[in-house]
């Protein structure tokens, strides 16, 4: 039995640079050894020929919104259906993953029931096909501190978790913000630890376009990026690294550094995490952040506002 399962949900490889990221990716996750399973899922053009190609697990029939595009709880419920491994991990098809992923893995297992893995990631313009013999994580970790760039701490692209956690998800969509944000306010708010491995996890995300998205425009634009903030419970819910309440460092998980700006940020999603209440959430959202909150409020009365002529016009 494999100690990790590692799934996704790729893009179409129909354009060539996104297909060969995709590979790359997929072939980093596979040179991690016997210990790691790896699937993908959905039926986007190239996919199946891919999995065939790499010796990669392909489960196609994956549930769609209204717009095709596959849904996180369709995703996350296959990959527990077809694997028996006590840790799964969803990360983004352009991710390259490294043996560090595992050591980290273990880790935090040996140290917790249930928790939460999500770390930074190092950006990459990766424009040839990924060489994995061996000594190629070494080289990779070498080339990253001339080339690489530290992308800012408020995105996630990989999720590890125990299969006993995120047994029910929302519709939301993948591929669009706002689902990524509500793992880590979920895994808090059910007092599961929430452990920022960036400092023990090297994960490489390779530069791309939006072309595969609508219009080029970037997936944060996106209606159905409204939709899963919406299904997630609101901004509220819009948890990021900042947000974990360990770290990993030296193999050991410890408590997330406090300083001021810790300190105010966890008095204020309080309500969110140990209350359970978004109305609590929102009002004490509103007090430490007033002007905000305001431009909020009248932005949602600008919207209602239209919504409502649209309907009576109708």
């Amino acid at each position: 039995m494999s100690l990790l399962t590692l799934f996704t949900a790729p893009k179409p490889f129909t354009n060539p640079h996104i297909a060969l990221i995709q590979r790359n990716a997929l072939r980093s996750w596979l040179a991690l050894g016997d210990e790691v399973q790896v699937m993908v899922i959905g039926e986007e053009e190239g996919l199946g020929d891919t999995a065939r190609e790499l010796g990669v697990l392909h489960l196609p029939q994956v549930a769609r919104n209204e717009s095709g595009t596959p849904l996180v709880s369709s995703i996350f419920d296959l990959a527990r259906q077809h694997s028996s491994s006590p840790l799964l991990a969803y990360a983004n098809a352009d991710i390259i993953l490294l043996p560090d992923l595992l050591s980290a893995a273990r880790q935090v297992m040996a140290q917790r029931e249930k928790f939460l893995m999500v770390g930074q990631r190092w950006d990459l313009l990766q424009e040839t096909g990924l060489d994995t013999a061996e000594g190629w994580n070494e080289r990779l970790l070498k080339h990253l501190q001339t080339a690489g760039r530290r992308h800012p701490r408020g995105g996630s692209d990989y999720f590890l978790y125990p299969r006993t956690c995120f047994e029910h998800i929302p519709a939301f969509a993948i591929g669009r913000a706002g689902w990524d944000n509500w793992m880590i306010y979920e895994a808090r708010q059910r007092g599961w630890s929430v452990v920022d491995t960036s400092s023990a996890v090297n994960i490489v995300h390779q530069d791309h376009d939006y072309s595969h998205l609508p219009n080029g425009q970037s997936h944060y634009r996106l209606p159905e990026t409204k939709v899963n903030v919406k299904l997630a419970g609101g901004d509220r819910t819009i948890f990021t690294l900042e947000d974990a309440d360990c770290v990993l460092d030296n193999g050991k998980i410890k408590p997330f550094p406090v300083n001021a700006a810790k300190f105010w940020r966890e008095l204020e999603t309080f309500p969110l995490r140990r209350l359970h209440s978004l109305p609590l959430g929102r009002l004490f959202y509103a007090i430490f952040h007033p002007q905000r909150a305001y431009r909020e409020w009248r932005t949602w009365l600008r919207e209602r506002k239209m919504n409502q002529s649209e309907t009576k016009s109708a």
